[in-house]
């Protein structure tokens, strides 16, 4: 499925996706764009999987960049080539990690991959991180926010499923 086709299904109530374990709604694009820092800034999309999101978010607005980092090359179906970068295996960090201003982590599997980004890379230009998944999995995560810089947590409502949460992870 082309991402324009996705795009022109979207409405405000979250739909489930083939492509993407998260339910996507118009207003979670609208509302991570307004979150995101804007071109020539980037977002780094850390397991980004399809690429189905991170490519709705580079088509619906020109003034962000996302870019995803995944173990394999063949999982990304959507975004741009140039966009994609790929890692040695699941506990691999991608370096131009330090360079993004946001990260993205969309239902991760383990928090310690979280807490190794943020112990490598934390200190460089990453202002905010983006959590994105099931409610029930956040209190698993919480600590490796809150045991580091990124401990001033907020939960915006942006429009995701009733069993999804997204949290917004600024230093302190």
């Amino acid at each position: 499925m082309e991402e324009s086709g996705v795009s022109s299904q979207l409405s405000s109530s979250p739909t489930r996706f083939p492509d993407c374990c998260l339910a996507i709604s118009s207003t979670l694009i609208s509302s991570l764009i307004t979150l995101l820092p804007k071109k020539p800034a980037f977002t780094l999309s850390i397991g980004s999987g399809s690429g189905l999101l991170e490519s709705l978010l580079n088509e619906s607005n020109g003034k962000v960049s996302v870019q995803g980092v995944e173990v394999g090359s063949n999982v990304n179906r959507h975004l741009a080539e140039e966009d994609m970068h790929v890692v040695a295996g699941t506990w691999g960090l991608y370096s131009l990690a330090q360079e993004a201003i946001a990260w993205m982590f969309i239902y991760p599997r383990e928090p310690k991959l979280i807490t190794k980004y943020i112990d490598t890379y934390g200190d460089g230009n990453v202002e905010l991180i983006i959590w994105l998944g099931p409610r029930v999995d956040w209190p698993e995560y919480e600590l490796c926010f809150r045991q580091s810089s990124f401990s001033v947590l907020s939960f915006p409502e942006i429009g995701l499923a009733q069993y999804e949460i997204a949290v917004v992870a600024r230093k302190s």
